[in-house]
């Protein structure tokens, strides 16, 4: 742990914009003697609409008083503005497994990232329907599981990954070419972030870039979203694009968009283990 960070607090914050709120929060963090190091916030409307706020501040002892502060902040002012409202430390490592199939791109940036230091995170373990990248997996230290999913078998094969992954924080489908079941994602409500290869909400479904191809697309992109029931209409955390050429073949805009696809996905799981997302019905507010 950096000593650095040992001290370091993030709090979230959602309720209906009124006056007062800004005030109120950083007077309780002065007079609880936490120095803020990062402050944002946003307001859907200039008067009456939805607030938000993330908040970044240091405080001396704080694991001795982190109980004493969230049922003081609970009291003296989440009651008073009927706040949502989340506080999280940043020596509290969250814990993050990923799911895999058979491509390997979006998962190896996460694993490079991860051993360079630049994933604030512990990779417990990644699982997947194939053997193909044990070998890739195991050369980084993570332990790697195959948990077949066919047709016959998916209401166990959900039940033994769900079993795998309890004590992570945070699932993410790395290209993970399976349809999740409804009962697996409500168990991970806004826990599991997937990378999905086009720019929703076009080209949902199977095989984009064929799709991007016959229509002659000038764009191609890769969103990051929270997975839901509903397939592929998560809120959606990040997006980005690349241009590209009446030439290209599917072939190689499928090459750029992995490119594409990887960077879109590290930067939603980092934003995530960084505390900077919100989510708000079917969006969601990203302070990077």
């Amino acid at each position: 742990m950096n000593m650095s960070t040992v001290n370091t607090a993030r709090l979230l914050i959602t309720c209906e914009d009124r006056p007062g709120i800004v005030q109120a929060v950083s007077s309780f963090l002065y007079h609880q003697g936490a120095n803020i190091t990062a402050l944002d916030q946003y307001a859907t409307e200039a008067q009456g609409g939805r607030y938000f706020m993330r908040v970044e501040f240091e405080l001396d002892h704080l694991e001795t008083r982190q109980d004493a502060l969230i049922d003081t902040f609970q009291k003296n002012v989440a009651e008073k503005y009927a706040m949502q409202w989340h506080l999280s430390c940043v020596r509290d490592i969250k814990k993050v497994g990923i799911l895999v199939s058979k491509v390997d791109h979006a998962l190896l940036e996460l694993l490079w990232r991860h051993a360079r230091g630049s994933l604030p995170c512990e990779i417990t373990q990644v699982i997947s329907n194939h053997e193909d990248l044990r070998e890739s997996v195991e050369n980084f230290g993570i332990p790697f599981t195959v948990v077949p999913v066919n047709k016959d078998n998916k209401v166990e094969a959900y039940a033994r990954i769900d079993e795998l992954m309890q004590g992570n924080d945070l699932l993410v489908l790395a290209r993970y070419m399976q349809i999740l079941n409804e009962d697996f994602v409500n168990k991970w409500p806004m826990k599991i972030i997937n990378i999905h290869h086009s720019f929703l909400p076009a080209f949902v479904g199977a095989n984009p870039y064929k799709q991007a191809y016959e229509k002659g697309v000038k764009l191609i992109g890769a969103t990051a979203h929270y997975v839901t029931a509903d397939l592929d209409q998560g809120p959606i955390i990040e997006q980005d694009v690349e241009r590209v050429s009446h030439d290209c073949t599917v072939e190689q805009l499928r090459e750029m968009g992995e490119d594409v696809e990887r960077n879109v996905l590290a930067r939603a799981v980092k934003w995530h283990l960084e505390d900077r997302i919100i989510v708000d019905g079917n969006k969601t507010v990203v302070f990077q």
